[in-house]
């Protein structure tokens, strides 16, 4: 499969997502996995190169940029998962990349400037989907505010994308310090803490996102 991670809103958490996201798949299913780095920042090629003074299992990652439809599908020979970690823009590795997925995730913080995207990303989806009928993509919450009573703001920020026909999943992800902390050190939040809550939200949102 090819997962992008991707959108047209910076800082919502996409490279943290998808390095999350690759390790799960490399631990859950055992198979040859693939990070593709297409955003100018670097992030989670920098993450990767930190990851390599570990003993834990590593990952392939490369760099690509602008049209990288070809390249994919290449990839996508010698890979059981491809993740792709597209930047904060609407740019040519974003819709080449959607152009052959098989799957979308487009993280968006429950922000009234998240959400402006909405509209955008939707055209988007609707243009791949005529060349990749068989994309599933979905809009998934990040950086949500723990306390109970900002509980609403979560809920109807999942409305707004909803009425936009974009699909959002149940599963979020909290505002947490371990994200940030094994970001840092090379690692994956089912990792660091396995049992955590972290880890539980990461693999929640994979379930729910594969069984799409």
């Amino acid at each position: 499969m090819i997962l992008l991670v991707g959108g047209e809103k910076g800082g919502s958490g996409k490279s943290c997502l998808a390095q999350n996201l690759a390790v799960y798949f490399k631990i859950q299913y055992q198979g040859e996995v693939l990070l593709v780095d297409c955003d100018p920042q670097r992030t989670s090629s920098d993450w990767i190169q930190e990851r390599k003074d570990t003993s834990l299992p590593q990952l392939n990652c490369v760099q690509l940029y602008g049209n990288i439809r070809e390249d994919l599908l290449s990839l996508k020979n010698r890979y059981d998962f491809v993740v792709v970690d597209c930047g904060g823009q609407d740019n040519r590795a974003l819709r080449s990349t959607m152009a052959v997925a098989s799957h979308a995730l487009i993280p968006l913080r429950p922000k009234r400037r998240d959400l402006k995207t909405l509209p955008h990303m939707e055209d988007i989806i609707s243009t791949c989907k005529m060349v990749n009928p068989t994309l599933k993509a979905a809009v998934v919450m990040t950086q949500c505010p723990a306390l109970p009573n900002q509980a609403k703001r979560i809920l109807d920020a999942k409305e707004v994308c909803e009425s936009f026909c974009v699909p959002v999943l149940q599963s979020i992800i909290y505002s947490r310090n371990v994200y940030d902390d094994s970001e840092e050190r090379g690692l994956s939040v089912v990792e660091i803490e396995p049992d955590g809550k972290a880890a539980a939200e990461i693999k929640a949102i994979a379930k729910e996102f594969m069984d799409l």
